[in-house]
C-alpha cells in the first residue's frame, strides 16, 4: 500500500507542476478508441489549494484547445493487451490533438476501464488532541482506518473520505478548523489489478508522457454524465463502452461503489459479424445505422443491405430483414443489463434514496435501450451525455464520450483523497516503506 501511497502523492505534486505551466493532457485509453483533449487552465492553482475535500464544482477556468480521437488498438476489455500497438494509437491521438492545439505536452491524466476494480467501504476514529480539527488530524484518522487486504497483485486507484462525523455531527463534507472531541471518517476504496495499471504507466512514459494522475473510468463517467442532484440524492451510472461496462454509484456527491462488467458494445458487434458472416467494420456499420432491441412489424418490411467485398456476388448482396438483426443483437444486450442488474443488487442499490439509473456510453446508444435497460434493471433510467465544457468539440459531445469529459473535470478539480494528506510515519511498515522506494526510483 505505501508504494501506492508514495507514487500517488508524487502525481498529484506533477499535476500541480502541469497546471502552474497552464496546460495538460487528458487521455482516455478505451476499447474502441482513444481520446485525447489539451485542455488550458487559466489561474487555477489559487482556487485548487482551497477546494476543500471533495470539491467537484464548477469548470470555468480550463476550456479545451486540442482534440483527437483514433482507432484503438492492442487493448481487450479496457486492459492493454499488446504493448507496441496501443503506444502507436496514443501517441497518433496525443500528436494530433497537439498540433490541434500548437502546443507541446509533457503531462497526461489518464482514465482506463479494466482491471477487475473492488469496491471497500473502510472506517477509522481518533479523539482530537486539542478540540479542533487540523489537516493533520484528516490524516491521522484516514491513517486510522483499517485497510482491508486487497490482495497479492493489486493496487489502490482511489482511496477517498466520504463522509466525516466530528462527536455526534454526521455528515461533513470537510472538518477542518471544527470544533469537537473525537473524530470519524468513512472511506471508499476502489482496488485494481495492479498489472493493468502498470501496464498503463509504462505504455504512457513510453510516449515520452509524465502521469500525472490515473482513474477509473466508471467514476469519471459517473462525475460527468450524473447531474448535481443525482449524485447528491444516489444513483447509479452505468457506462457502457466497447470492451467492458463500467458501473459507479455516488451518494452525497460521493463515488461509495465502483465495478464492471466485461461486456460491452463490440460484443454485440462480435454477435453481427458471426451471425451475419461478415467482417468486423461491416457489422459496426450495421449496428450503427440499423440496430435497435425492439422489433415492430415493420420491421419485418425493413430490408438492410449487407454489402461487402469478399468478391462473390451473391454474398455481397445479401439482404436480411431488421427484425433478424434485432434478433441477433438484442440477447446480449439483454445478457450485458442482466449482469449490470446482479451486481447492483449484490451492492444493494435499492437501500439508495433516488435509485436514479443513468445510461451513458458509446453502446447505449442502441435505439430502445433506456425501456429495456429499465424493465431490466426494474429502476427509473435515462440516457446521459457528459456535461458541457467550454471549446469541446462538437464531435465529441456524445454519451461515447462521458469518461473522457469527466477526465477533464477530475484534472481541474481532483477529489481529495487518501494521499493528499500526511499520514503519519508509524502506519508504514518500515520494510514496506524500502521496497516502495526501490520501486518508485525504478518506475520513476
Amino acid at each position: 500500500m505505501t508504494d501506492l501511497y508514495q507514487m500517488q502523492r508524487a502525481m498529484r505534486n506533477m499535476r500541480r507542476a502541469a497546471l502552474q505551466r497552464g496546460v495538460v493532457a487528458i487521455l482516455d485509453v478505451g476499447t474502441s478508441k482513444i481520446a485525447c483533449l489539451i485542455l488550458r487552465f487559466d489561474g487555477l492553482e489559487e482556487q485548487a489549494e482551497g477546494d476543500g475535500v471533495g470539491s467537484m464544482a464548477g469548470q470555468s477556468n480550463f476550456r479545451v484547445i486540442g482534440a483527437a480521437t483514433t482507432k484503438s488498438r492492442g487493448v481487450r476489455f479496457g486492459e492493454i493487451s499488446a504493448m507496441n500497438e496501443t503506444e502507436r494509437a496514443i501517441r497518433t491521438a496525443v500528436q494530433a490533438a497537439q498540433k490541434m492545439a500548437n502546443v507541446r505536452v509533457d503531462h497526461c491524466i489518464a482514465c482506463f476501464s479494466g482491471g477487475e476494480p473492488r469496491s471497500y467501504g473502510l472506517a477509522g476514529e481518533i479523539a482530537l488532541e486539542d478540540g479542533v480539527v487540523k489537516d493533520s488530524d484528516v490524516g491521522r484518522v484516514l491513517a486510522a482506518c483499517d485497510l482491508p487486504d486487497i490482495g497479492e497483485g493489486r493496487e489502490v486507484v482511489h482511496a477517498q473520505p466520504v463522509n466525516f462525523a466530528l462527536d455526534h455531527r454526521s455528515g461533513l463534507g470537510d472538518p477542518r478548523d471544527q470544533i469537537g472531541n473525537r473524530l470519524a471518517c468513512d472511506m471508499h476504496l476502489l482496488s485494481v489489478d495492479a498489472a493493468v495499471v502498470q501496464n498503463l504507466m509504462h505504455c504512457i512514459k513510453r510516449c515520452d508522457l509524465e502521469l500525472a494522475g490515473i482513474a477509473s473510468s466508471a467514476y469519471v463517467s459517473g462525475i460527468s454524465a450524473l447531474v448535481e442532484d443525482e449524485r447528491e440524492l444516489g444513483s447509479a451510472c452505468v457506462d457502457m463502452g466497447g470492451g467492458s461496462t463500467g458501473l459507479s454509484f455516488f451518494w452525497k456527491k460521493h463515488m461509495i461503489f465502483a465495478d464492471s462488467v466485461r461486456l460491452g458494445g463490440d460484443h454485440v458487434t462480435s454477435d453481427i459479424a458471426q451471425g451475419l458472416q461478415v467482417p468486423f467494420a461491416v457489422a459496426e456499420r450495421i449496428k450503427t445505422k440499423h440496430g435497435g432491441v425492439h422489433a415492430t412489424s415493420m420491421d419485418d418490411r425493413e430490408m438492410i443491405e449487407i454489402g461487402g467485398d469478399s468478391g462473390d456476388w451473391e454474398k455481397d448482396r445479401r439482404q436480411i430483414s431488421r427484425t433478424e438483426l434485432i434478433g441477433i443483437i438484442r440477447p446480449r444486450v439483454e445478457e450485458i443489463l442482466e449482469q449490470v442488474a446482479e451486481r447492483l443488487v449484490a451492492a444493494g442499490f435499492e437501500s439508495l434514496p433516488s435509485q436514479q439509473i443513468v445510461l451513458t456510453g458509446g453502446a447505449s446508444q442502441i435505439p430502445g435501450l433506456d425501456g429495456l435497460a429499465s424493465r431490466i434493471l426494474g429502476q427509473r433510467v435515462r440516457m446521459g451525455r457528459p456535461l458541457r465544457v467550454q471549446g469541446l468539440p462538437q464531435a465529441a459531445t456524445g454519451a461515447s464520450f462521458a469518461s473522457t469529459v469527466g477526465l477533464c473535470l477530475f484534472a481541474a478539480h481532483p477529489q481529495d483523497e487518501w494521499w493528499d494528506f500526511s499520514i503519519p510515519s508509524e502506519r508504514y511498515p518500515a520494510r514496506s516503506l524500502k521496497r516502495a522506494l526501490k520501486w518508485f526510483k525504478d518506475n520513476w
